[in-house]
């Protein structure tokens, strides 16, 4: 293989790279966001600095069931994203994902910015109920997330969902030597673009949100104090590129 051929590649194996560099379309994308307010003093430990903390103290608790992903197939993603501003842009640090697929883990983590890690979350309707869970560690024996919203219940305008999927969204990229020093430290921000979006359904509800100790998926330590708001959304989505807003090593 020449040199030019390999610098063409994303990832190894370079024969089988598990991140194909195509735009990431997805197709009846599936969103349930819960919102809830938590302890001031637990989102003080976990939010960097230059981003900012709002006033509200508020975490946004999400599953999404991606049923058609070009490149990736197939999953279930989970997460928690803490709205905070920078520069005054007000947008959502994306602070834990875990998902169930090692391709879209190796393409968020690596060649984008997003914190992704392995774990087992499901998205599903049980009667007249809309239901997210997560679960963790080996045979998905560990539950770290039961979250729960009524079945269509009142419809979310448009523009409310599509303001919710557009926000900016801050991410930490950080990447090592081999000396284990950093060789990238870098927050990047990231904004999916509104012709980018197409809104199938949204509404939303009543909700209600268990988080449950865990020393490597610590979704708990952000504990739930109040639900505040909560939306299911179906969508056609492009996902846009991140660009470096700050650099920890200049």
């Amino acid at each position: 293989m020449k040199k030019e051929d390999v610098l063409k590649q994303l990832s190894t194996p370079i024969v089988a790279c598990p991140s194909p560099n195509v735009p990431h379309r997805f197709n009846n994308r599936g969103y349930l966001y819960i919102v809830y307010r938590t302890d001031r003093k637990a989102l003080e430990k976990v939010v960097p600095e230059p981003l900012e903390l709002l006033d509200d103290s508020l975490v946004r608790f999400e599953v999404m069931y991606m049923s058609d992903a070009t490149g990736f197939g197939v999953y279930t993603e989970s997460g928690q994203a803490i709205p905070v501003s920078y520069n005054g842009v007000v947008g959502d640090y994306l602070h834990m994902m875990y998902l169930d697929n090692y391709e879209a883990i190796d393409g968020g983590k690596n060649i984008s910015a997003y914190p992704k890690k392995i774990g087992y979350p499901k998205l599903y309707f049980d009667n007249n109920t809309i239901v997210g869970t997560l679960d963790y560690g080996r045979d998905h024996k560990f539950r770290i997330a039961n979250a729960t919203m009524t079945y269509k219940y009142e419809k979310l305008p448009e523009e409310e969902a599509i303001r919710q999927l557009t926000a900016p969204t801050y991410m930490l990229k950080l990447y090592p030597n081999y000396d284990k020093t950093l060789r990238i430290a870098e927050m990047t921000e990231c904004a999916i673009k509104r012709e980018d979006v197409e809104i199938l359904e949204a509404w939303t509800g009543d909700a209600r949100l268990q988080l449950f100790d865990h020393v490597n998926c610590p979704l708990a330590d952000l504990p739930v104090r109040e639900i505040v708001s909560c939306s299911y959304i179906v969508a056609n989505v492009t996902l846009a590129v991140p660009h470096v807003v700050y650099d920890y090593l200049k």
